[in-house]
């Protein structure tokens, strides 16, 4: 049986130590710790459904190691935004009917938040790169992107 190891990062806020496997990826253990926001969609970084805030960056948490984690900035869907008060972007994507099943909603809001922290205006092109990794089955992806101007200040005006 494989020893444990103690890593420490700050999760949603607060400042966290776990113990984990050397092949435990970091998708498993937040759920374990209660971040059922971060869906097992794929589990080879191709849907976008586990997609978490790493340092500022939109990362797939399926893909990377629990201990990759270690004395890091881990941001889940449940540190972002609340029922009474939402992200902009989740409140955009209730008032534009863009959330139909659900499974891939973290994933595009917190893939929005990250790009949005970093450019606030970003262009319609480097919006759909940035928010490309995120699969949506249900939507056909007009009501997200409707939602995602709204946020952005974006139109069609090809910025």
């Amino acid at each position: 049986m494989a020893e444990t190891r103690k890593i420490s990062f700050t999760l949603n806020g607060e400042k966290r130590e776990f113990s984990v496997l050397p092949d435990e990826h970091l998708l498993h253990l937040l759920r374990r710790s209660g971040c059922k926001g971060v869906k097992f969609g794929c589990g080879e970084g191709s849907c976008g459904t586990c997609t978490v805030i790493i340092d500022g960056r939109a990362e797939y948490s399926c893909i990377l190691y629990a201990f990759q984690a270690d004395g890091r900035d881990v941001r889940t869907i449940e540190g972002v935004g609340d029922f009474d008060k939402p992200h902009p972007f989740q409140e955009a994507l209730v008032e534009s009917s863009g959330v139909q099943c659900g499974y891939c909603t973290p994933g595009m809001v917190l893939s929005a938040k990250a790009l949005l922290d970093q450019d606030p205006r970003p262009t319609e092109a480097k919006a759909r790169e940035y928010m490309d990794g995120v699969l949506c089955r249900c939507t056909g992806y007009e009501k997200i992107w409707t939602a995602f101007r709204k946020v952005s200040g974006g139109g069609s005006d090809g910025r």
